[in-house]
Order: C-alpha cells, then sequence, then structure tokens
C-alpha cells in the first residue's frame, strides 16, 4: 500500500477500533464480547504458535531438553540397575537347576543302589588332617553321620568320611593316594583293589594276575564288612589302560574315575546300607551299538547277441 492521506487515515481508524475493543475487553472480564472470538482465535493460531516459539526459543528448547534428558537418565539408570538384578537372578537360578540336575541324579543313583543317603553339599576344599585330597561337606553327627561312611554322588563313588563334627564332616577322596578300595569287575566279578593317584587314574591290583581285562570295562566297589567304609556296587570307573600280563600273581589295570573331584557341589553320604548287593545294577546302561546296515551287492553282466536253436550266437 502506498504512502497516502487515506492510507494514513485508515491507519488510524484501525488503531482506534484495537483500542476500543482492548477497552472493552478489561472491563468485560470473562463476561466479555469478544472472548469467544478469542478462543477462536487461540484454536486456530495455538498449535502455529508452539511451532514458532519452538523455532524461536533455543533457551527454552535446551532447558527442557535438559529436564527430559535427566528424566532419560533416570530412567536408564532404573533399567540398567533392574537388568542388573535379573541377571544376578538368572545367574542364581543357574546354579540352583545345576544343583538340581546333581540331586536328581544322585537320587536315581541311590535308588538304583537302595542306598540310604544324607545329602549334604561341600563347603571347603583340603582339610587340615594332611591329606592332600579332601573336602569338607555340611553335614556331620547331628545329621546322623558317622566315621567310615561311604560318599558317592550321581556319577559315583566320591570317597569315604574319614572325621566328624557336630554340624561338618571331612571325606577322603578316592583319588587322594592314601585311598584304597576293593573293587570287582562288571560281568567277570574279578577283585581287585583301587588306590589313588592325585588327578592320574586310579591304579588297580587284579588278584588274578590271568584275568582277561580290556579297556573299556567298568568297575564297582565290592563292599567291606559290615558295610563300612564301603557299601557294595557303587560306580568306581573305566578301565582305560592294561598292563601286559608278565605272569605275575597280580595283574595292574588304571580306571578313569566316573566322579570329576575337581568340581565336587552336592554328594551323598550312605546312612543305610542296601539289603542285599545291587552288582551292576548302579552302572549306567551302555549305549546301544549301532545295527550295520546290510547291503546288496548286484553284479550286472553284458548281454550278447540272442542264440539260435544250436546255441550259437546269431550274425
Amino acid at each position: 500500500m502506498r504512502d497516502t492521506r487515506e492510507s494514513r487515515l485508515l491507519l488510524v481508524l484501525l488503531i482506534a477500533i484495537a483500542f476500543a475493543l482492548i477497552t472493552v475487553d478489561i472491563r468485560g472480564g470473562e463476561d466479555s464480547p469478544v472472548d469467544g472470538a478469542r478462543r477462536a482465535a487461540a484454536t486456530v493460531f495455538g498449535p502455529v504458535e508452539n511451532g514458532v516459539s519452538s523455532a524461536v526459543d533455543p533457551i527454552g528448547n535446551a532447558i527442557a531438553a535438559v529436564k527430559d534428558s535427566g528424566e532419560r537418565h533416570n530412567r536408564v539408570s532404573e533399567l540398567e540397575r533392574e537388568n542388573a538384578a535379573l541377571k544376578a537372578k538368572l545367574g542364581s537360578d543357574d546354579r540352583n537347576r545345576s544343583k538340581i540336575r546333581q540331586l536328581d541324579s544322585m537320587l536315581k543313583t541311590a535308588g538304583a543302589g537302595q542306598y540310604g543317603i544324607k545329602g549334604a553339599q561341600v563347603i571347603a576344599i583340603g582339610a587340615a588332617q594332611g591329606f592332600s585330597w579332601t573336602v569338607t561337606i555340611d553335614s556331620g553327627a547331628n545329621d546322623g553321620l558317622k566315621r567310615d561312611m561311604t560318599v558317592l554322588n550321581g556319577d559315583g563313588l566320591v570317597g569315604r568320611v574319614t572325621t566328624v563334627g557336630p554340624n561338618t564332616a571331612t571325606v577322603l577322596l578316592a583319588n587322594d593316594p592314601d585311598f584304597t578300595v576293593g573293587t570287582r569287575m562288571e560281568r567277570t566279578d574279578e577283585l581287585g583293589f583301587a588306590s589313588g593317584q592325585g588327578d592320574r587314574p586310579l591304579r588297580v591290583q587284579l588278584l588274578n594276575g590271568k584275568a582277561k581285562v580290556k579297556k573299556g570295562d567298568r568297575l564297582v566297589t565290592f563292599g567291606s564288612q559290615a558295610d563300612k567304609p564301603f557299601v557294595p556296587g557303587v560306580p568306581v570307573g573305566q578301565v582305560v589302560r592294561v598292563d601286559p600280563s608278565g605272569g605275575d600273581l597280580t595283574r595292574t589295570i588304571y580306571v578313569k574315575p566316573y566322579v570329576g573331584f575337581t568340581k565336587l557341589d552336592v554328594v551323598g553320604v550312605v546312612v543305610q546300607a542296601p539289603r542285599t548287593d545291587p552288582r551292576d545294577e548302579v552302572l549306567p546302561s551302555k549305549p546301544a551299538k549301532p545295527k550295520p546296515t546290510p547291503t546288496v551287492t548286484v553284479t550286472a553282466t553284458p548281454s550278447g547277441p540272442p542264440a539260435d536253436a544250436n546255441g550259437n550266437a546269431e550274425q
């Protein structure tokens, strides 16, 4: 619009009308006749104002961002705490699941041999009695434990109880050099004595120097008089080496024990011996040998020209 006398008069008129509307609005308060128009304008132009305000007010945006960042930081910290707690719970559950598996396996072993057992947990390694391979368990005289009781787990023979306190007991492990147990071979019933060799296989002296033994044969405990310190039928291990027979009165074999002595956790002390010798019932079932697949060989012979009535080949 060009700057003319008419335009200046129009501008003065519009300003006068604006001041008049402002005066009426202020005096009218909530009953102002222009209140409806003001709300309508706010409805139409409000979103635009917010958008423009956000675009042209970087300081306000920064303050809001810091506030939101703090809230997000608090939420992240909370989630991190929840995650850490969940991981700790899962770790605990993993350990519990492992213990449950060990306990279940041990109960199956005890059931197969009809052993009455008292469950216990390994709480320390190496006792003060001078033995090199011992563990301490969290059961003792108050739980009915006595010296010279057999200790086993789900895999087989762990050792024997040597000393008993009110609430704990010391177990001499089967791989200790001072440990000796009578054994019986599966199938052949050959008897022998197994001695510990630390982290090496057990050394077994068979009483029969001409006994037929091969790698993979299995042994169980023979049992002791009055079932102390050993009850019969507890799995001992599997033959891994056989010394050549030299005509001696005894024969030496080497047996890998079923039990992992470096990772003991849940064990059972036999407080009641079986009524009858379980023999080989406690040994794990052997895996079935795969049956050979029968093969059929077909020999094909080339066919010649047809023969005539006299057996001569036709030309």
